[in-house]
């Protein structure tokens, strides 16, 4: 950049508590009735930072409007004798949101989960803080187009920083002397529900609705948008105002392709028929503004399925009776074409690349194929050889039962691959199995650690079931004593390989739900729906497949990708939690909210399953990671098969 101006609004702030620099930039945002003073602009650049390395000069101004908001406005100009074209991630702008894990109480009160959507001229922010209240801090676009964002994170935090946030302007082409202008305004709201009708009043702001995001097999595109008509602002200390504005019929482009659609009481709706799996990207364009929804059409979930598990069986099944990884289902470049393994443990031959096993027995279950079941049969014999002892319940991180890190994680999963092996065999060793290693679980101290996966309600019901009293008795003593520590903990989350994120809140979540549902006993309701509250807060809703009901995590790429980049992962297959917490609450009075988004989380991370049969273990989602390009599916089938193997469970057979 030439030159950067920055100047501090004139007027009463009102409902904003504001600090600036020398400069003229912002420091501090809060709220003047806030106990914890949460700066919602922290971060390790300055917020309103403009990023480029064009000759570009800007102004930055900011003023209260009467609706009690902060208008900010961004002005760029090319002051030069020569035309400047911007492309991609050339030009940016900071919003520094405090989106990082630390303590749990200070994720609680003094961090946000930000929703992200930058969709054209429909361009908002949606920070919720992490522990809930009705205080959280909104953006939405005014004037110009966003096209995406990049993340700039502090990659000496490894897990626990999602970074500073990026947003880019559509591209742009200025010839000397002319100038672009994005403009923003920020309010205060208590919840979801609010923030969409404050954005969703904004002149001109286009709000998609839909059942369903990612459509499978002969279902339709369905969608319902809505024009602003107005902004409305009732939220604390905001002056209601509605100013009237009459949307001009749109037009609605499918992939560049203009489509037909009904245009009824100022709103359009669409229903379209694509004909073919793939991704379509709708633009609706009204009054000069142009936004846009991000649909995905699959096949239906059982040609899918019966793809994944081929695919599984033919390509990622280990055939060296010389190695110990004879049977094994490993890692799939898709690049190289060939498998992979490395003693590292989110790439080893056991841990989270257990659901590939898990998938199959559930399917076969449904879907009786001899040749899969050999597969399968093939799987269990490694398993029990070199990851799982029978007799004791122990579970080993890797092949030759290596234990070179005791791994708490890997205890339900076994369990939950013992089960479905039961009711597909209908051998009860495999249900002693699982009841061996849930023990073994608990006895290492499973009480005071949120595991993801434990079949609390499943393997109790089983075993009842086959008669096996005295063992569920057993372990439902021990689910109790968990849910208890968990109703104890509260929203005071014990740090885990991550210090807080959504698959410690789903988990708790479910397992209080599970105990419920086991016992009539409302307290765990009461504390279930605490931990539901805190998990919705993860959730986005933006108009596209990659986000809408996918669950806020930025790491997983980094781990288990080949691309090894940290980022946002939308989606990532452990979004799909907090749908098995979504559904337990079917039996939980006053919860209707949570169970009717149980199936639209779990479609969330379908997009990760290949029409080939192929996977992806993580979307990483943004433009770039500190400026490394991003915006990929990784090549590498790692773990992503819980994913799938959750969807066909609780919402598919």
């Amino acid at each position: 950049m030439k030159n950067v101006i920055y100047q501090r609004p004139a007027g009463t702030a009102g409902e904003f508590e504001l600090e600036w620099n020398d400069g003229g930039q912002l420091v501090s945002l809060a709220h003047p009735q806030d106990a914890a003073h949460m700066n919602w602009v922290k971060g390790k650049a300055l917020w309103g930072t403009v990023k480029s390395e064009l000759d570009l000069s800007a102004e930055v101004t900011a003023e209260f409007t009467e609706r009690g908001t902060l208008l900010e406005t961004y002005v760029f100009k090319n002051e030069t004798d020569f035309d400047i074209y911007t492309l991609g991630t050339d030009l940016g702008i900071y919003v520094t949101f405090p989106d990082f894990y630390t303590d749990a109480q200070i994720c609680m009160n003094s961090c946000c989960n930000t929703h992200i959507w930058c969709g054209g001229s429909s361009s908002y922010i949606c920070a919720l803080r992490m522990g809930g209240g009705n205080r959280n801090l909104g953006l939405v676009l005014t004037q110009g187009s966003l096209q995406g964002y990049s993340v700039e994170r502090d990659l000496e935090q490894r897990s626990n920083d999602r970074g500073d946030f990026i947003l880019h302007p559509e591209n742009l082409h200025l010839r000397p002397g002319e100038s672009y202008v994005i403009s923003w305004e920020l309010f205060w709201f208590q919840g979801k529900k609010e923030f969409e009708e404050i954005a969703g009043s904004c002149p001109g702001f286009v709000t998609i609705h839909a059942d369903h995001f990612l459509v499978l097999g002969e279902e339709p595109i369905c969608f319902r948008a809505s024009f602003g008509r107005g902004w409305l602002t009732d939220s604390p200390g905001c002056v209601k105002q509605a100013e009237a504005f009459s949307p001009e019929k749109p037009h609605i482009f499918r992939n560049g392709r203009e489509i037909p659609f009904v245009w009824e009481n100022g709103e359009a709706l669409v229903e379209d028929r694509p004909g073919t799996p793939g991704e379509y990207r709708y633009e609706i364009i009204s009054g000069g503004k142009r936004s846009r929804a991000v649909f995905l059409a699959c096949s239906d979930l059982r040609t899918l399925a019966e793809k994944r598990c081929r695919f599984i069986a033919e390509k990622q099944q280990c055939h060296d009776e010389k190695s110990h990884l004879d049977g094994a289902y490993l890692i799939y470049d898709t690049e190289e074409k060939q498998q992979y393994y490395s003693h590292r443990y989110d790439h080893d031959g056991g841990r989270e690349r257990v659901g590939m096993g898990a998938l199959l027995a559930l399917y076969l279950r449904h879907c009786p194929d001899p040749e899969l079941e050999k597969s399968l049969d093939f799987y269990m014999e490694y398993v029990t050889r070199e990851l799982f002892d029978t007799d004791t319940g122990e579970v080993f991180n890797d092949v030759c039962r290596n234990q070179d890190w005791k791994r708490l994680y890997n205890y339900p999963w076994i369990s939950l691959l013992c089960l479905e092996m039961f009711q597909l065999k209908k051998d009860a060793r495999f249900l002693e199995w699982a009841y061996r290693c849930l023990k073994a679980y608990y006895n290492d101290g499973g009480h005071h650690f949120y595991a993801i996966g434990i079949p609390m309600y499943e393997s109790v019901s089983l075993l009842r079931g086959q008669g096996m009293e005295k063992e569920a008795q057993e372990l439902l003593e021990c689910f109790r004593k968990h849910a208890d520590y968990i109703m104890e903990c509260g929203k005071n989350y014990p740090p885990h390989e991550v210090n807080y994120e959504q698959s410690i809140v789903a988990p708790a979540a479910a397992y209080l739900c599970d105990l419920y549902r086991l016992t009539g006993e409302e307290k765990y309701a009461q504390a279930a729906r605490i931990q539901l509250a805190v998990l919705d807060l993860f959730q986005g809703f933006q108009p596209d497949y990659h986000m809408n009901e996918v669950a806020i995590r930025h790491w997983d790429g980094y781990w288990f990708g080949k691309r090894e980049c940290y980022g946002d992962t939308f989606p990532h297959y452990w979004s799909a939690l907090s749908g098995v917490a979504y559904r337990d609450t079917e039996t939980i009075a006053g919860c209707p909210y949570y169970a009717r988004k149980a199936e639209k989380t779990f479609r969330g991370v379908l997009s990760m399953f290949m029409e080939d049969g192929s996977a992806s273990c993580a979307c990483v989602y943004p433009m770039r990671i500190n400026g490394r390009l991003a915006g990929f599916y990784d090549p590498w089938a790692n773990d992503q098969d819980w994913g799938l193997y959750f969807m066909l469970k609780y919402a598919g057979f």
